[in-house]
């Protein structure tokens, strides 16, 4: 499993996601991806109370802590390496939450316009 080159959806280096909690489907804190990530881990979000109800509503519980998986559970605030399509169906549920876009993976835009993540840009480091 290699993962596809490091670029973010700005054409620079992919910047890291979080480290706290760790993410990414490789889970080294960047939302690299590969041919074997199908659910494309790709957009670097961050959290909100109403994202995660959200999430937990459509069969995604990313709040609560799953010791048994090493989940620590996600809180608002914390940035996570969100699945592309999860991320689009919150935007056009009128939820989603704020992304980093220097950490968003370029090819997260096979599923999202890059208009609609710029819309959600996070705006403070």
């Amino acid at each position: 499993m290699q993962p596809e080159e490091k670029i973010n959806i700005l054409g620079g280096p992919l910047q890291l996601c979080s480290s706290k909690p760790v993410t990414g489907f490789f889970r080294d804190g960047h939302c690299n991806t590969c041919t074997e990530d199908r659910g494309s881990h790709t957009v670097c979000a961050v959290m909100t109370a109403e994202f995660l109800a959200f999430s937990k509503y459509v069969g995604n519980d990313l709040s609560t802590s799953r010791p048994e998986f090493g989940f620590v559970g996600l809180k608002a605030g914390d940035s996570w390496c969100l699945c592309a399509s999860r991320f689009l169906q919150a935007h056009e549920e009128g939820c989603a939450p704020k992304v980093n876009l220097a950490a968003t993976h370029r090819n997260a835009l096979i599923i999202v316009a890059l208009d609609i993540l710029k819309q959600h840009e996070r705006t403070t480091q």
